[in-house]
């Protein structure tokens, strides 16, 4: 039996916006919740979709004067510099949207060796990533990391390349069965003299880092209207002179991409389903579900934001606590956001960054173009200690300001002698609310109850008391339970 503590007394509004602050971002810091207090679960959802224009982030040119090695050039640091974003924004559904699209249009810097250009794509998913499908395709199509990831480069008129045009098909918009091979062919066709400018000069100079320290130079798109087949092409049923924005809507108005973005939708937001390549066997978890969101899709015009609006209402949705397991990205940004640790850029970020990596998740670096497989692939006998550690590490240092004050909270709730039993039952409801099987909470109260009598009295400077709460924080964060969000 698994049982949601209550000792906190959250009330069922507060918990049902803790589930959308997981899931539409990093997680539910005690200040997150503070931030919408009083405000109902509906208009928390449209604050996420709409957040408010004065909301501040860092500047990127502020990062870089700061901390001039989060500059997009080498490495991880371009995606040091995207992390460093998401810890410290005020407005997480906009990172957490470009996690989403990062693991659908997976673009790998192992091939491109240039990071800044990864770095824009992630500008042009914070950009559009809640317009609609057609014009993030678009813009998708004409991204030059995209373009030279899936070598759309070499896409000649009278000498295709099907890259692209396959897996514009496969992985990004309709899934396998909803294509033949001809489609292929004449995506491919439609799509050529769609490159970056002066590709082969830039990538020389891209190698030598001859500009440093300003960063490699990025590409820029550029039609070549030479290079374009614009000879007539069937696909998917209709006949035209086709160029790429043809395609594109084409694509868009297609039932199997309605399906498909909204199963994606699903698989991130709401519960974990099975890898993308089985979708096409495989039945989705709950079809009413799809059904609903791509309804949304076709009666918004193809709106993303539209979708988001009616999946984050849904009961699907606030019916699926605890159905999906954490990704590394999440639990890193998360943990970080807790913690409070991180407020201004610095060699921190790096290492928790690399800390993604040894979970399976570095950004910037997927392992196929496929993207990464999620659930309960992410926790494994390698990766679990991993996480296990990096969370207890932060999250057990009471010196880190969101830890103090998750723990003053805590006393505050409990009062100045809590019982073991309101100790972890407050502990447990503050630090997400976490879910905790019975015989989890019964080593927690055991763990809380090693000392005797829980006595705080002394508090804040009781250092029994906090080797205590550090203890029972690094013992919440190891359990199984942790690893649901």
């Amino acid at each position: 039996m698994t049982t949601l503590v209550r000792s906190v007394r959250f009330d069922q509004e507060t918990l049902l916006i803790a589930h959308l602050l997981r899931r539409a971002g990093f997680g539910a810091t005690p200040q997150e919740l503070d931030s919408y207090r009083g405000m109902s679960y509906s208009d928390v959802v449209e604050a996420l979709l709409d957040p408010d224009p004065s909301s501040t982030t860092m500047p990127t040119d502020i990062i870089f004067r700061l901390f001039p090695e989060y500059h997009a050039s080498l490495g991880i640091d371009a995606c040091t510099n995207w992390a460093f974003r998401m810890i410290t924004t005020e407005n997480p559904l906009e990172e957490k949207k470009i996690l989403f699209w990062h693991g659908i249009f997976a673009t790998g810097n192992d091939k491109l060796n240039n990071p800044l250009t990864i770095l824009r794509q992630i500008d042009m998913f914070r950009r559009v990533g809640t317009d609609r499908f057609d014009d993030l395709l678009l813009e998708l199509s004409k991204d030059p990391a995209m373009l030279i990831f899936l070598d759309n480069q070499t896409n000649h008129s009278g000498s295709i390349n099907e890259n692209y045009g396959r897996e514009i098909l496969e992985l990004f918009s309709l899934g396998v069965g909803n294509y033949n091979e001809d489609d292929v062919k004449e995506c491919a066709r439609a799509f050529t003299g769609w490159s970056v400018k002066n590709a082969e000069y830039m990538a020389l100079q891209g190698q030598k880092d001859s500009i440093w320290p300003y960063s490699r130079i990025a590409w820029h798109y550029e039609y070549r209207a030479d290079d374009h087949d614009d000879g007539e092409k069937t696909f998917l049923g209709e006949t035209g002179n086709f160029n790429g924005e043809d395609i594109v809507e084409i694509i868009c108005r297609q039932d199997a991409a309605a399906q498909f973005i909204s199963r994606h939708l699903y698989n991130f937001f709401v519960a974990d389903e099975v890898p993308v390549p089985a979708w096409s066997d495989t039945p989705a978890r709950d079809p009413k579900a799809i059904a609903t969101l791509a309804k949304a899709y076709v009666d918004s015009d193809h709106s993303i934001k539209a979708m988001l609006r009616v999946l984050f209402n849904s009961d699907f949705f606030k019916e699926a606590t605890y159905k999906k397991y954490m990704g590394p990205v999440e639990m890193i940004i998360g943990t970080l956001r807790l913690t409070g640790e991180v407020d201004s850029p610095g060699l921190g970020m790096f290492s928790a960054i690399e800390e993604a990596g040894y979970m399976g998740q570095l950004l910037f670096y997927p392992p196929s173009v496929e993207g990464w497989h999620s659930g309960e692939e992410w926790v494994n006998s390698g990766t679990l200690m991993d996480r296990v550690n990096f969370a207890a590490s932060h999250i057990g240092n009471l010196d880190h300001p969101g830890i103090r004050d998750l723990v003053d909270r805590i006393v505050a709730s409990c009062g100045t002698q809590p019982s073991p039993k309101d100790l972890v039952d407050s502990t447990l409801q503050l630090l997400g609310p976490v879910y905790a099987s019975d015989d989890t909470r019964a080593l927690l109260i055991d763990l809380a109850s090693r000392s005797g009598a829980v006595n705080a009295s002394a508090y804040p400077d009781s250092a029994e008391f906090d080797k205590l709460m550090s203890d029972l924080l690094r013992m919440i964060v190891s359990t199984r339970e942790y690893q649901l969000i």
